[in-house]
């Protein structure tokens, strides 16, 4: 009976991942730990666990920490640990990795993939048990015999009577021994295979793979550090083999690897009832990344010995998300396999295609002649979307984006180009999607970079670096201030000043974005309350919320909360969000918005014009004002085109009874123009910055901004 153990100090991940871990297969044991270091003194003591599930960011310890200690615990040294972040950035992921975690998963996690996951990492521990158990009885039957391994011995050796296949072999690849069992499971004699290659016994593909391993092997000096797992097709047909490879210690100082085969076939088809072993993916039918990694590594071993390129692609659909919300996981599924199905049929017979996670596949292209090569393949991929997909009767159109590098110019390893790739691909999603893009050596700064924001964000919320600006809004017709926008800075203690476009983002990826703008609420309705009662005017207070908090129901009971809590009025609190933010959170987004409405918050369109500009959302919710793109007003003097856009989304407002308000103001010909195509409200540096709290109410106190404007204009 196999046992997972589970460590996450959230009540709600911990919960989420024990019911996915008891899904895996019957009869499994879970353990589930909200400390890392209780359940690491359960593990070390009377807990033996076979698959242990953590989350990296912990009180006590982080994942690395964790999985460093683990590691380090003779009985635990070997169990299979996955690594749950949240981390769209995967440096974080690669630092668990570097730890010695076996594997990681992003949150919020595909359930399909944890499982998947899971029970082929619980094969392979039963697996390596079992190799385990057949080394030490090896082990004890030499102890007993005493017998020296001698090939003058060969004929009537020990090793002929193990059930398990050994040779060995030269730096040239030549086989000097093979015992018994060896000649049973490949079909071969002994004395026809001694002295020759493993390229003339077995052929390219599995010699390859075999001499790739016996270098690493003579180049360290030590055993291979855990079994690899390799097929072959001998007298019993198709064979499962669990390899372990090491240095022969010889008196006269050779050069020789001995390998041990284990036939693991009947264990591998009771595992899988049958399927090809994980070799395919369950949804897609492609190939499982284990395999894709071997196959790699295979093909990076041939261009190294043969001088080739070649190219890993990482394709990301573009918002899949939304497809599942919209039409169903079901349909999401179909739609995934009909991807699928496409994508390979652009592909050539010698290219690799495999799932990589969820939406993510990753493909392997080999004998490059140029790297415009890879290019050209980037272009086939794309165009197989020119053409929409079909899921349950619906029409669906889909983009990717995709990532690409290159062997051996930008990495030489495996596991370096398929980072490398993940990281172009995030690159192809920041420069709008629907694109491609290669990689670039300053992406692992940029990545670096991004771990050490990521550290300063989370030490400054609890170190309170954060402070609310206010910039001031203005009725055109009165010139008049009759509102304000909250907005956050992080006065970061070496780099100054910082605004939100240099760490929202991040916030958002690393799940600090819901705390952050709690305090920017508490804050900013507190301090208005605090006006309120100094009799500065009942101003209109704008806060901005991210979509990231509308996936989920309850940002409107925090809303709530901070009313109560601030007492200022819910009929001075407006909430700016984007479109997409709705569009893309259709449901929850609505009910949240619509329980605010009741409240009495009102609700502002941001950046309108740049998202969906659905009306039929702008209609249906409870939308009070516009607020036009600061992009839009930049140009509104020299672009013809901007101000038809603006003049349109003016008239749009105003025959569905909105109110108006531009942003980004930063000149009197901007402001004028605005006025005469009838907008009402406006916000911009020509009118004010946005200031800290002090300044805001000594300037409201002196009634500066309207004498401040006009003076403005008049020059």
């Amino acid at each position: 009976m196999a046992t997972i153990v589970v460590i996450d100090d959230r009540v709600t991940g911990r919960n989420i991942l024990t019911r996915l871990a008891r899904s895996v297969e019957e009869g499994l044991q879970v353990h589930a730990f909200a400390s890392a270091k209780e359940a690491l003194a359960r593990m070390t003591s009377d807990l033996q666990p076979d698959l242990v599930i953590t989350d990296y960011n912990m009180p006590e310890m982080d994942g690395a920490t964790l999985i460093a200690a683990i590691r380090a615990t003779e009985s635990l040294a070997d169990v299979p640990v996955v690594v749950v972040t949240v981390y769209e950035d995967r440096d974080f992921c690669y630092r668990a990795l570097e730890a010695g975690a076996t594997d990681f998963l992003l949150s919020p996690v595909d359930h399909l993939e944890f499982r998947a996951r899971a029970r082929n990492l619980l094969a392979l521990r039963r697996q390596r048990l079992l190799l385990a158990r057949r080394a030490a009885e090896l082990e004890r039957a030499l102890a007993e015999t005493g017998a020296p391994w001698r090939e003058a011995d060969t004929g009537t050796s020990l090793l002929d009577q193990l059930p398990v296949a050994i040779c060995t072999s030269d730096p040239q690849g030549r086989l000097t021994f093979v015992n018994r069992a060896y000649e049973t499971l490949f079909g071969v004699e002994r004395e026809q295979v001694i002295g020759r290659t493993l390229l003339e016994i077995h052929g390219e593909d599995f010699a390859t793979r075999h001499r790739v391993l016996d270098e690493k092997v003579r180049e360290s000096g030590q055993p291979l550090l855990a079994p690899r797992y390799d097929t072959m097709v001998g007298p019993a047909g198709l064979r499962w083999l669990a390899v372990t490879k090491a240095p022969l210690c010889e008196r006269h100082g050779g050069e020789r690897v001995v390998t041990v085969a284990l036939d693991i076939s009947e264990l591998k088809l009771a595992e899988t009832a049958g399927s090809e072993a994980g070799r395919h993916d369950p949804l897609t039918g492609l190939e499982t990344l284990p395999w894709f990694r071997e196959r790699l590594e295979q093909a990076i071993a041939r261009a190294r010995r043969q001088g080739e390129l070649l190219a890993v692609l990482h394709l990301d659909l573009d918002r899949f998300k939304g497809v599942n919300e919209a039409f169903g996981e079901a349909a999401g599924d179909k739609l995934l396999r009909a991807v699928a199905q496409r994508i390979a049929g652009r592909l050539r017979e010698s290219d690799r295609i495999a799932r990589l996670r969820s939406d993510e596949l990753v493909i392997l292209q080999g004998e490059l002649k140029r790297a415009e090569d890879a290019a050209e393949l980037c272009r086939r991929l794309n165009e197989a979307f020119a053409e929409p997909f079909h899921a349950d009767g619906q029409e669906i159109h889909l983009s990717a984006s995709i990532g690409v590098t290159l062997y051996p110019t930008d990495g030489r390893t495996a596991e370096t180009l398929l980072r490398n790739a993940d990281l172009a691909m995030y690159r192809a999603k920041a420069s709008g999607r629907d694109a491609y893009r290669f990689f670039a050596r300053e992406m692992n700064l940029a990545a670096r970079r991004a771990v050490t924001l990521e550290r300063e964000l989370r030490q400054a919320l609890a170190a309170e670096q954060f402070l609310v600006h206010y910039q001031p809004q203005m009725d055109l017709a009165s010139r008049r201030i009759v509102g304000i926008e909250a907005l956050v800075r992080w006065n970061h203690p070496h780099r100054g000043l910082l605004r939100p476009g240099e760490f929202i983002r991040l916030a958002e990826e690393i799940g600090l974005i819901a705390p952050l703008t709690a305090w920017v609420l508490q804050t900013a309705c507190s301090q208005h309350r605090r006006w309120n009662d100094a009799g500065l005017g009942r101003l209109q207070l704008s806060v901005n919320l991210s979509p990231v908090q509308f996936r989920e129901r309850g940002v409107e009971l925090l809303i709530e909360r901070v009313l109560k809590e601030s007492g200022l009025s819910p009929q001075q609190l407006d909430v700016e969000l984007t479109e997409n933010a709705i569009i893309e959170n259709s449901q929850t987004a609505s009910a949240s918005l619509r329980y605010l409405h009741q409240l009495g918050v009102s609700l502002s369109l941001d950046d309108f014009g740049t998202g969906y500009s659905s009306l039929s959302y702008v209609k249906r919710l409870p939308v009070r004002r516009l607020k036009i793109d600061q992009s839009f007003v930049q140009n509104l003097e020299q672009s013809v085109n901007d101000e038809v856009i603006v003049r349109a989304i003016i008239n749009l407002g105003h025959s569905l009874g909105l109110t108006v308000i531009a942003e980004g103001v930063e000149t009197p010909g901007q402001l004028n123009r605005l006025v005469a195509l009838g907008c009402n409200e406006a916000q911009g540096d020509f009118i004010s910055p946005p200031l800290s709290a002090a300044e805001f109410e000594r300037r409201m106190l002196e009634g500066a901004w309207a004498g401040v404007v006009a003076e403005r204009e008049a020059r």
